[in-house]
């Protein structure tokens, strides 16, 4: 049985842990695939009315997509790829249900991203964040897309074309992370946050998230169309290829 992921219940909370701690829980196709089928699976349960998502460890929530599955697309693969997140971000924002993201450690390009889509993040002193997709080679598009409702276009371009991560303190002061507490407090803090959220009005609370999503969507679906547009120059120039087998190298040292 594949446990890159487990799901557990803690009463009308439930729980998604990213489960590759030994690959940082960067996450695989299949595993994005069994996340969304998680996330479906609970929204429809009526025993079920919050869910937090975390990582196994201690080192990261998630290191975002795994390099090695990623480093052979073209460009046709690559305009693949975005529609596979075009449906897990979907999934993410179309949740009747409040997400709390329990942030047990760095939170990097996608995850970075994920994290996010959240409704409330709650992270501890050693947690980082941030898009470092082009030090890989990789052009951002959703990533500016999330960055710049919530940061503004300045610290959105300072981010993306840095790809530096920034600490937890800076994190927490601009509102990235709403909850700092220390790293053993962390799935507690999240989940009576969940739990609290749990009894809230489930039609208010429904309609609240929904709002938020028709607020973004059309800026949302711009930034798939030209992910794909994109993300096909991209990989048909051989960049991202060349830039991760330099990071492969680097490791192996």
């Amino acid at each position: 049985m594949n446990e890159d992921i487990l799901v557990s219940n803690h009463g009308r909370v439930a729980v998604i842990t990213l489960n590759r701690p030994e690959r940082l829980n960067a996450w695989t196709t299949a595993m994005r695939d069994m996340i969304i089928d998680a996330l479906t699976d609970f929204d429809a349960d009526d025993g079920v009315a919050a869910i937090v998502m975390t990582g196994a460890g201690d080192r990261a929530f998630s290191a975002g997509q795994d390099l090695s599955e990623a480093h052979d697309f073209d460009g046709e693969r690559a305009v693949a790829w975005v529609k596979e997140w075009e449906r897990y971000y979907t999934v993410l924002r179309g949740l009747k249900k409040p997400l709390v993201m329990a942030l047990n450690g760095t939170a990097a390009g996608s995850a970075f991203q994920v994290a996010l889509l959240g409704d409330i993040r709650v992270g501890h002193p050693g947690v980082r964040m941030g898009q470092p997709e082009i030090n890989a080679g990789i052009a951002s598009t959703t990533g500016p897309w999330i960055m710049s409702g919530m940061l503004g276009m300045s610290r959105t371009i300072e981010l993306t074309l840095t790809g530096r991560l920034m600490d937890a303190e800076e994190c927490h002061r601009i509102g990235l992370i709403h909850h700092l507490v220390p790293a053993d407090q962390v799935f507690a803090k999240a989940l009576e946050i969940a739990t609290e959220l749990a009894a809230k009005p489930p039609i208010a609370m429904r309609l609240d998230k929904q709002r938020f999503r028709e607020m973004t969507e059309p800026s949302f679906r711009d930034a798939i169309e030209a992910g794909a547009r994109i993300q096909r120059e991209a990989y048909d120039s051989g960049e991202p290829a060349r830039m991760m087998e330099a990071f492969f190298r680097e490791r192996a040292k």
